[in-house]
């Protein structure tokens, strides 16, 4: 098709940051003229990668322990994350959007780039939301663990009706959390809001829901232009640790493979000390993906600390998994087919907690619950029971998939179909 000017916007950690720059990647090696538009922190790595880079505010410092611990939290982080994260640079997003914008055919924005559908409909350019779990849609018929509202998690089979009522009640909490866009709206002279946190951040044009079916399955109250592609995978850049870690992996049996993310690894609390002290009472070696966190004190050969290693080469090397359940580890611990332990924080992790225990791959932990002893009976469990096996038949489907290939399909088919309307 004719090559397009596509502006991708995303803002976040790694596990918001890779399933974009697959999908920008896979649709310039199309021939399309891509921008993407992120974090300045991210600048070196995009562009390493070869894409162009364009800057999104606000810059937030992830060595910042005090806004960690606030993200982080199991129930406040997300109404941290907009109100006093985001919010408060609603305009600098829009302006910095905007400028990145001249010129484009379509804009593609993750979920927490605010001023995405403000841009758009000022533009008039059309534009496409990224949905990376299916926490997202707060279905009423797949509904979510609700992390500020921790007792939802138990009533998660309760019928359509009850899940709409609590959806009402979702909604309450966070009616507040938008006024700043509602604000910004009227000052744009752009139509009133629907509701700028639930039902704006959908596109009327098109919605990549860009996870496996095996996390969440399509759903009738899904908003329509809504297509799954299955996972878009991206971790090629992350440096090999070197001849010692392939060394290790090649000295004895599959090592469980501890990691915390790119986010959670800067709040760990005891996570590494007691995953190091499990793994022991089960007399099994350890892999450590620790970020620049301090090792623990008296490691011996059983255990290997590195900083990250790429989780595609790393996991499905692995005896287990234990880790923060963070959406885009879940999803390469699904395609490594290994069982997991996960032991959630904030936004969805507590619900593709759930959902790795409903599909029978592994089991959760609470973080105040995480000791040596606890985690080592769960870990025990996972090696020893039916696990393994149900976690292979997970990874042939999710292996099978390319969602990558059909994200870049359906974006050319929506570019067609606008630009021969005239849209």
């Amino acid at each position: 098709m004719q090559p397009r000017r596509i502006a991708l916007s995303t803002l976040g950690s790694l596990g918001d940051l890779h399933p974009v720059m697959g999908l920008g990647l896979g649709l310039q090696a199309r021939g399309h003229d891509v921008v993407l538009v992120t974090s300045e922190l991210y600048r070196n790595k995009v562009e390493a990668a070869g894409l162009p880079f364009s800057t999104l505010r606000p810059l937030t410092s992830p060595d910042d322990p005090q806004m960690l611990e606030q993200v982080l939290h199991s129930r406040k982080g997300p109404e941290y994350l907009i109100r006093t994260v985001l919010m408060p640079y609603l305009e600098e997003m829009y302006a910095d959007l905007w400028r990145a914008t001249e010129g484009a055919d379509l804009l593609i924005s993750g979920e927490v780039v605010l001023a995405a559908p403000l841009v758009a409909e000022k533009r008039r350019l059309p534009w496409t939301s990224v949905i990376l779990a299916p926490f997202s849609f707060f279905s009423i018929h797949d509904p979510p663990a609700f992390p500020f509202l921790p007792w939802t998690q138990f009533l998660t089979r309760a019928p359509p009706a009850a899940q709409h009522l609590l959806l009402q009640v979702a909604k309450l909490v966070i009616r507040g959390w938008g006024e700043p866009i509602v604000r910004m709206r009227r000052s744009l002279g752009l139509r009133a809001s629907r509701d700028p946190l639930l039902s704006d951040r959908f596109s009327p044009h098109l919605n990549l829901a860009m996870f496996s079916p095996v996390l969440g399955k399509p759903q009738r109250d899904w908003p329509g232009n809504t297509v799954q592609t299955g996972f878009v995978f991206y971790d090629q850049d992350e440096a090999v640790v070197g001849r010692p870690f392939e060394d290790f992996l090649l000295s004895g049996s599959a090592p469980i493979t501890f990691t915390l993310g790119s986010a959670a690894v800067m709040q760990p609390g005891r996570f590494f000390e007691e995953s190091v002290a499990a793994a022991r009472l089960l007399g099994r070696r350890a892999l450590l993906l620790m970020g620049k966190n301090a090792p623990p004190q008296g490691l011996a050969g059983d255990v290997f600390v590195a900083e990250y290693a790429p989780y595609s080469g790393v996991f499905h090397r692995s005896a287990a998994v234990a880790h923060q359940g963070g959406v885009g580890t879940s999803a390469q611990a699904l395609r490594a087919g290994v069982p997991q332990l996960v032991m959630p924080y904030a936004f969805d992790q507590p619900d593709n907690a759930m959902r790795v225990r409903r599909m029978g791959v592994g089991l959760s932990i609470g973080r105040r619950s995480y000791g040596a002893a606890a985690a080592a009976r769960r870990l025990e469990r996972l090696l020893a029971g039916p696990f393994a096996g149900r976690a292979r038949q997970i990874a042939q489907l999710v292996s099978s998939e390319d969602g990558l290939s059909v994200a870049c399909d359906t974006v050319e088919h929506t570019l067609a179909t606008l630009y021969h309307s005239g849209a």
